[in-house]
């Protein structure tokens, strides 16, 4: 669907519900016609909550002394993987903060024993790393990579991510050009309701998804973490009222609703953070407004609950066996079925590598 900028402008910020309820309805029927009926589930293992980085909104963050660390073992994160294969998820998401010592060779070989033993997509989830990594981790048999882009505004996101010497915004997307070059199916996103965020670069971020073609779109809202820069000092960082988009549940349905009609083809997840916000429909209500991804936790949940980037994450403390009880069932009660196989996105077969290509979107 073609969307203009004040198009799009109008939908974010009308206050007519039967619009809102238009758009709604829009967003599932382009997701019905281009991706399904199916809920495809992903597997979530997350590996290690060490990172290097100090990013003001990451409850992960170097700076956060607070937090206990941890690293599973290549033989805990395998067994995560198993279990994913026998609940019947044809995907496994291997999730971390930029943590060092998860090495190049180290996850090339959880890569490879995964791919030798089950018929299962790996999607990496590991920050920005070199691109030897990247390619690397293809060759081993990665398929898919999520880095979050978290803002089309480059100078929102130097604000916000106080990065080594020689990473910027520019650095971020020109990173997702190169995984695409390789042959990744790319995923990105963006917070909604960031401090500082303004409307225009929401309309901006929105476009951008269409402008790196993206495969896979997460959107969440912004959660204020307590041991964080921008959750002590939130206010010090927010633009004027008028400005600052709102972090709220019903403008992130939106801004899922948007993105599905700018990218009809993409993997589009119901977020933990949706979950959090509205633990009895929060799901649900992302699924019949243009998502069709869910993401189980399978971290064992003494690990769990250290992988706190925002405080009071849903489904903190259940089993991986009770969750994927309980979103079963919520899927079959939307009328929605749970997808086999690996879920791909619906897009054109990509090499195994390529050329890399650089710049950055402006």
């Amino acid at each position: 669907m073609s969307l203009t900028a004040p198009d799009i402008l109008h939908y974010l910020t009308t206050d007519q519900a039967d619009e809102v309820e238009l758009l709604y309805a829009r967003a599932d029927a382009v997701r019905q016609k281009h991706v399904g009926p199916a809920v495809h589930l992903r597997g979530l293992i997350e590996v290690s909550n060490y990172c290097r980085r100090r990013c003001l909104y990451c409850g992960l963050n170097a700076d956060n002394h607070q937090l206990k660390r941890y690293r599973m073992s290549m033989g805990e994160v395998l067994a995560c993987a198993n279990q994913a294969h026998q609940m019947g998820y044809g995907t496994v998401v291997l999730q971390a903060g930029e943590d060092p010592q998860l090495t190049t060779a180290w996850v090339t070989e959880v890569i490879k024993c995964i791919k030798s033993a089950l018929p299962v997509a790996v999607t990496l989830s590991l920050g920005e790393r070199e691109t030897g990594d990247y390619a690397q981790w293809r060759q081993a048999g990665a398929d898919r990579y999520l880095l979050r882009f978290e803002t089309s505004n480059p100078a929102l996101f130097a604000r916000v991510h106080p990065h080594l010497q020689g990473q910027s915004w520019a650095t971020r997307i020109d990173l997702l050009r190169q995984l695409r070059d390789l042959g990744y199916e790319i995923g990105g996103g963006v917070m909604v309701g960031l401090p500082g965020q303004t409307w225009a670069d929401l309309v901006n971020d929105l476009q951008l998804f269409s402008t790196l073609n993206l495969d896979m779109i997460g959107v969440g809202p912004w959660l204020a973490h307590p041991d964080t820069a921008l959750g002590r000092e939130a206010e010090a960082y927010m633009a004027t009222p008028a400005e600052q988009v709102p972090n709220t549940e019903a403008l992130t349905y939106r801004v899922i609703a948007l993105a599905r009609l700018l990218q009809p083809r993409a993997n589009i997840p119901a977020t933990t953070a949706m979950a959090t916000l509205n633990t009895s429909q929060g799901r649900e209500l992302c699924l019949k407004r243009g998502a069709n991804v869910v993401m189980p936790n399978l971290t064992p949940p003494a690990y769990r609950q250290l992988y706190e980037i925002y405080p009071g994450k849903a489904c903190m403390t259940e089993t991986a066996e009770a969750c994927h009880g309980c979103l079963q069932g919520r899927i079959e009660s939307l009328g929605r079925e749970i997808g086999t196989g690996r879920g791909d996105a619906p897009q054109p077969v990509r090499p195994v590598a390529g050329p890399l290509s650089g710049g950055s979107v402006s």
